[in-house]
Parts: structure tokens; sequence; C-alpha cells
């Protein structure tokens, strides 16, 4: 991700030593890329024993899945955008922006579930004429990948959409709905009796803890009169520093190496810089109104809710 060179920010001003300088990487994200979707794909195969049929739908499915998150983000302007594959359990994309807006947002999300469930219906309804197996497949593959990223859960898209509009200033709110998300996905892995997606909630435990003493740290700063609504690359060196002695203070056992109040350069720095950039809320424009909410919804709720009802009583009738 991004790390830091030392030597180039030494100098101090007003006797407060600059926060490192982040150096994003442009050139080889999709070397790395590449490489997790090689490993992903190696390691699908060999776990699951599938067809190698079966694995190339999947990973065509999911590769157009995150493309629309790609190409949604380079369309509205977000920068060092960049797709990968965690192995056995999907992918993700991740991009930056100065200022988030709340309608571009929606739309982002949206853009990877809904066109594979377009395609994976239309699939289905060529197949409904043409009988064949391959494309049976294929269009199964796309609607359920798409279709289960729908669900109202966290980290999936369907959470992160009901977030966005709705829960995204509200932080008591989101630590329920977290809770709910992480329930909901426990209760679907033990269902499925597949311990590797219990990965995904587990994962999310430890995160909400974590988020639970960043949001601690938020406050503090809020009755510093520090503003943590700010992006990395505006925020002040002196309050660099200050969350930084935070976030020392408050994860002790992580950071042991490193001791608050000791303004210097450590050799864990750039992991202590993604751990800021984590506290810091980047700006979110409230952009989108009652009636443009309530369009989005009804599209959620026609490809989340009315397709697949369509897809049921078409498929009764093969």
């Amino acid at each position: 991700m991004e790390n830091f060179n030392p030597t180039e920010s030494e100098q101090t001003i007003n006797n407060v030593l600059p926060k490192p300088i982040l150096e994003e990487d442009k050139k080889n994200w999709m070397r790395k890329s590449l490489i997790s979707l090689i490993i992903y794909a190696v390691l699908f195969y060999g776990i699951f024993d599938s067809s190698i049929s079966y694995m190339a739908a999947l990973l065509v499915v999911l590769l157009i899945h995150e493309l629309g998150h790609f190409f949604a983000m380079k369309l509205f302007n977000y920068n060092n955008v960049k797709l990968f594959f965690i192995p056995l359990l999907g992918a993700y994309v991740s991009g930056k922006k100065l200022i988030i807006s709340q309608r571009q947002m929606s739309i982002v999300i949206l853009a990877g579930p809904v066109p594979g469930i377009i395609i994976g219906f239309c699939l289905f309804m060529v197949n409904f004429i043409y009988p064949s197996e391959p494309l049976m497949m294929l269009a199964n593959i796309f609607l359920f990948l798409n279709l289960f990223n729908l669900l109202p859960f966290m980290p999936l898209d369907g959470g992160r959409l009901i977030e966005v509009l709705f829960l995204k200033q509200n932080h008591s709110i989101r630590i329920v709905f977290t809770i709910i998300s992480i329930l909901g996905l426990a209760t679907f892995a033990i269902y499925n009796k597949s311990i590797l997606f219990l990965i995904i909630p587990i994962s999310m435990v430890f995160e909400l803890i974590m988020e639970i003493k960043n949001q601690k740290i938020r406050n503090y700063l809020e009755a510093e009169n520090i503003n943590y609504n700010v992006n990395y690359i505006d925020l002040p060196d002196t309050d660099y520093w200050t969350i930084r002695d935070c976030v020392l203070l408050s994860f002790s056992k992580r950071y042991s190496g490193v001791q608050p109040g000791v303004h210097n350069y450590s050799m864990i720095e750039a992991g202590i810089i993604n751990h800021i950039s984590s506290i810091l809320k980047t700006p979110f424009l409230r952009d989108v109104k009652w009636l443009e909410k309530s369009a989005i919804i009804l599209t959620y709720i026609f490809f989340m809710i009315v397709i697949p009802i369509i897809y049921v009583l078409l498929h009764a009738e093969l």
C-alpha cells in the first residue's frame, strides 16, 4: 500500500516534525492484482476440486462485478483506484477522493452487482429459450454472487448502500448495524456449514473492537477542538502527532515498540499512518434528497427482490 521515506521530511517547522509523506504505489498495483488473481484461482481449484469451467466462470463473474466498481470510481475521478483479489473470499476495489459524494458513492456501490444481475438474468432468459447447461451454470453464478452482494449486511454492497444512504454520520447506529451484520453473516456461514466463510464475520468482530476504540479517540479530538473530518493530506502536522499519541496510548500492545510523546519517525510509521487515516473522516457531501433516495431504494428492491421472484417463477417452468 502506501509507504513513506523519512529522509524526505527531516526538517522541523516551528519545532514540529512534518507528518510523513505518503507515496502511492501507482505502478505495481496491476501486477499485484494479477498475482492475487492467480493465487485465488489456484487455491480455489485446489481446495474445492472444482472444474476448470466452473472456476473460470466464477472468476469472470467476480471480475465483471469488481470492474463495475472500478470504472464507476474512475468515472467520478477517484484517485489511486486499485483492484485486488482476496484468495477464496472475493475481491475489492479501493480508491480515494478528497470529498465523498453520497450520490456518487451510491452509484459506485450499485455499479458492481447491478450489471452482473442484468447479465445473469439475460443469460437465464436465453437459456430459457435455448437450454444449455454451461449457459445455465454461468447465469446462476452471475445471479447468486451479485444477489448475495446485495444482502443488507456489511461489508457487502447492500450493507454499504444502506450505510451511505442512512447511517454514515451516526456512529452508534453504525455499530448496531455492524453487530447485526456480523450475526447475519455468521448465521449464513453456519447454516451452509462454511467454516471458510466464517472468516468474514470473525474479522469483522476485531474491526468492530478497533472502530469502538477509534471512536473514543475521535471523541477526545472533538473535545480538544481538533478537526478529524479531514483528509490525511490536509491534516496539520501538529494534529498528526497529537492523533499519533492517542493511537499509541489506546493501542499500546499493537505499537509496543513506539513511545507516545516521542515525535520521531519509527520503523512501523507506515502502519501508524494507515491507522491514523482510518480515524480521520473524509468530508462527506450529503447530496441525495429524499426523492432521489427513494429512487435508489426502489432500484435496490427491484434487483434484490423482484428479479429473484421472476427467476424462481420461470425456473419452476423449466
